[in-house]
């Protein structure tokens, strides 16, 4: 076995190391990388995207206003987000969302959000998504970030999607199109209430998009998003 290998399985193993730099004793991310690798920075109130200081909104937002009125992100997708992640979605590895929504909770803004909020929904997976994964990692954030106020089946997936890499904004908001719907009997809990929508990576927005949009038209009175890390916006120079 590479020694390399061999070393990442040792650190990954041993209870009480950090998981990116192997410090010890720490928690799952101790407390210099987190602040090396999730520091807070200025990003766009409606997609999460970085911006310059003292600037509200990126130029995007600004020419299509999402139907988010608050976006928080917690980090860049960048190391080493990816594999933590990685090993959170695809390797069965639920716990990761503890340290991931403690990482969350510890964002600017992201309190009082939570605690104004009527609802906290994970977002959905379709059912065959959800089979090979075993469990919806949104679902585990928002039981983690909000128990009390965390609805699972209220918001639905209706339909599974192709794979949007590479798509531009628009196709990708057209692919989403009735992907989403709100569980026909309990439609009217959204009514006139604060909702907060969980994820834990947003790319281009469209799926946190579309799913706003479902709430916007039941007559939520405001939707917020909280995703644990942001990618950037490759298509945003071609997007409409």
């Amino acid at each position: 076995m590479p020694a390399l290998a061999f070393l990442s399985q040792w650190r990954d193993r041993l209870p009480g190391v950090c998981a990116v730099c192997a410090s010890w004793p720490a928690r799952p991310v101790c407390d210099a990388c987190v602040a090396r690798f999730a520091p807070p920075v200025p990003r766009c109130r409606s997609c999460a995207l970085p911006v310059p200081e003292d600037v509200a909104r990126c130029g995007e937002c600004l020419r299509h206003p999402p139907p988010l009125d608050a976006c928080l992100a917690c980090c860049d997708y960048a190391w080493p987000w990816p594999g933590r992640i990685g090993r959170f979605k695809f390797q069965g590895e639920a716990g990761w969302a503890t340290p991931l929504a403690t990482l969350i909770r510890s964002m600017p803004w992201v309190e009082p959000v939570l605690e104004q909020a009527d609802l906290v929904l994970p977002m959905p997976l379709s059912a065959q998504r959800l089979k090979s994964r075993g469990f919806n990692q949104a679902l585990e954030l928002a039981r983690q970030l909000s128990p009390r106020k965390m609805e699972a089946r209220l918001l639905l997936r209706t339909r599974d999607t192709p794979p949007q890499s590479g798509l531009p904004r628009a196709q990708r908001l057209t692919n989403l199109r009735g992907a989403f719907a709100l569980e026909p009997l309990r439609a009217h809990e959204a009514r006139g209430r604060r909702v907060v929508l969980v994820d834990d990576v947003m790319t281009s927005g469209a799926s946190l998009f579309a799913a706003a949009q479902v709430l916007r038209d039941a007559g939520a009175a405001h939707v917020a998003g909280i995703v644990f890390a942001r990618t950037g916006r490759p298509d945003a120079a071609r997007a409409p």
